[in-house]
């Protein structure tokens, strides 16, 4: 369920943006309507759906129309055209006494410099938005406590804002915008002033205190990394422009253009994307009750070296060609008991996780869901292309070399060791 629509947003500053409205339809540039008119394109046609509980990121270089977005949702800024509706209601149309309800009940916003009142405690600060709203001083302080404590500054009721670190400060406006139970949290560029130590706790906090309350937040920010990080979908936005707008995966493995590219040369790809990224889903599968004879047919009329083997959905080990052949001449009646087992991993985990797994073994590792059951099997060189963009694996180059599918062979036995080698061989 959508919780804000944003509908052909359109915003030109200056004296007379009605008169050059058409022209910035028509495409006309920014840098060609600033010579001609001395008006300024701050967004051109911008449409965007934000789910309700999602955290919706905004971001892009100075310039490119995050800031001047944001402030349309609560309209601190008019738009020149186009609709913006919360909960179906369009705020574009609201009333004085109706917005002003609107911004007191149905958002709060986090700003880039704390926005705090130097001469009120740390207690007044946190619930002023409380105060606004007429609630009675006993509620809002044990509100404001309430929210204060949640954010880790329990004790630092009675201080001053100059008193605190940035950190500190910033938690307050976190605490500020939570105490009034807002359904929607605005936040402009709300870390980007702090070291990066701290501003990788205020990501941790603020992805923890989500997992709780489950709010509908648009953040802002000109931190790709953050982006990836904290964000259900992202919206890169340049010169007024959206560009690309997806999830996180969405954004890392389709860029649009050149341009978002460029943004992601730099991004640790590993800590973004999992091992259900790099996962061959249609792997041969058997079962601990398929026949001996049948497995090993299935793994001959495949070119595979060994399979993975389910009881139920669940992963109960894996079977080498060597081990099938064995059972064969044992004259057994199902694979159970010639099973070695299988490495896996979950598929949340990090890329980074799993490639520091992959250079531990050279076996085939499997990955699971959250429930355990079986999903696929790591392809090596899936993972190696998904780290570093633009490499090829070459043929034949052992752990990352093999077709796509082959995913590296166990060495079980020696049969499977030596398929590893052998140019060609392949794997569930």
């Amino acid at each position: 369920m959508n919780k804000i629509e944003v509908r052909n947003i359109y915003k030109i500053f200056g004296p007379h943006p009605d008169r050059w409205l058409q022209a910035a339809r028509d495409g006309l540039s920014k840098e060609a309507l600033l010579e001609r008119s001395g008006h300024t394109l701050g967004l051109r046609d911008i449409s965007l759906s934000i789910k309700d509980g999602d955290i919706h990121v905004i971001m892009g270089l100075s310039g490119s129309g995050k800031s001047t977005l944001i402030r349309h949702f609560n309209r601190l800024i008019e738009p020149s055209a186009g609709q913006i509706l919360v909960d179906g209601v369009d705020v574009v149309g609201l009333k004085s006494k109706e917005l002003e309800r609107f911004r007191q009940q149905k958002m709060s916003m986090v700003f880039q410099r704390f926005g705090l009142l130097p001469h009120r405690t740390v207690l007044d600060n946190a619930a002023y938005g409380l105060a606004v709203q007429g609630v009675r001083r006993a509620q809002r302080n044990e509100r404001a406590q309430h929210w204060l404590e949640q954010v880790g500054l329990a004790g630092f009721e009675s201080q001053y804002p100059h008193q605190l670190s940035g950190g500190m400060q910033q938690r307050v406006g976190l605490a500020r915008a939570l105490a009034t139970d807002a359904e929607i949290l605005l936040m402009d560029e709300a870390f980007s002033a702090l070291d990066p130590l701290i501003r990788h706790e205020m990501q941790d906090q603020l992805l923890a205190l989500q997992a709780r309350l489950n709010k509908t937040i648009v953040f802002i920010t000109h931190d790709l990394d953050e982006a990836l990080r904290l964000g259900n979908r992202i919206a890169i936005l340049k010169d007024g422009e959206l560009i690309q707008e997806g999830t996180p995966e969405d954004i890392l493995l389709s860029p649009a253009n050149d341009y978002i590219e460029s943004f992601l040369q730099d991004v640790n790809r590993g800590k973004v994307l999992n091992a259900s990224h790099a996962c061959n889903e249609r792997p041969l599968t058997l079962t601990t009750r398929s026949k001996p004879v049948h497995a090993l047919e299935r793994l001959a009329a495949r070119g595979y070296d060994y399979a993975a083997v389910l009881d139920g959905k669940r992963l109960a080990g894996v079977l080498v060609r060597a081990d099938a052949e064995r059972a064969v001449r044992d004259g057994a009646r199902d694979i159970a008991r010639y099973l070695s087992d299988m490495a896996s991993v979950p598929a949340s985990a990090g890329l980074d996780e799993v490639l520091a797994q992959l250079l531990r073994t050279p076996e085939p590792v499997a990955v699971t869901g959250a429930q355990g059951e079986f999903i696929g099997v790591l392809s090596r060189s899936k993972v190696v292309e998904l780290v570093t963009p633009g490499t090829t694996a070459e043929s034949g180059s052992g752990a990352s070399g093999q077709a796509e599918g082959s995913a590296d062979q166990p060495p079980h036995a020696a049969s499977a060791t030596d398929a590893k080698d052998r140019p060609g061989a392949r794997a569930a």
